[in-house]
């Protein structure tokens, strides 16, 4: 399922359709945090990537206690190039193959050639992409 944040209440919208993350990446923060807590399955994960929004939030946290919810936070930048390496080597076993068996699917918006690198940050720099950016070599 894939729900256009800036068109959508995505919480609004699993609900309706009965639906529950089990896991939730989470690279914006801010208010995101709460409905993230409101989206979040039973025993579900909620893993802090990155803090576009910011990293200071006002949330209730219940939704912690009565889902029995993991929230952790993780970031690759002080990691050693050993942690980096053995993250990558779990992502190739893990990740890929899934991947390559049509289980997930990326959401790609658009494709460019190197060439036109500044075509596609101004298509980011927009906000109006849904999905990854991609260049080609």
């Amino acid at each position: 399922l894939a729900i256009n944040y800036r068109n959508e209440d995505y919480v609004a919208v699993m609900k309706e359709r009965g639906l529950a993350a089990n896991l939730i990446l989470d690279m914006v923060g801010g208010d995101y945090v709460e409905r993230n807590l409101k989206a979040a399955a039973m025993h579900g994960r909620i893993v802090q990537i990155a803090f576009q929004q910011g990293s200071r939030i006002t949330a209730d946290l219940m939704p912690i206690m009565l889902k029995r919810l993991t929230f952790t936070g993780s970031t690759l930048r002080p990691r050693n190039v050993a942690e980096k390496a053995a993250i990558a080597r779990s992502l190739e076993n893990k990740v890929w193959p899934l991947l390559a068996a049509g289980r997930c699917k990326p959401m790609i918006h658009a494709t460019f050639p190197l060439a036109e690198a500044a075509k596609a940050h101004a298509l980011m720099e927009s906000s109006t992409h849904v999905g990854k950016i991609i260049l080609t070599l």
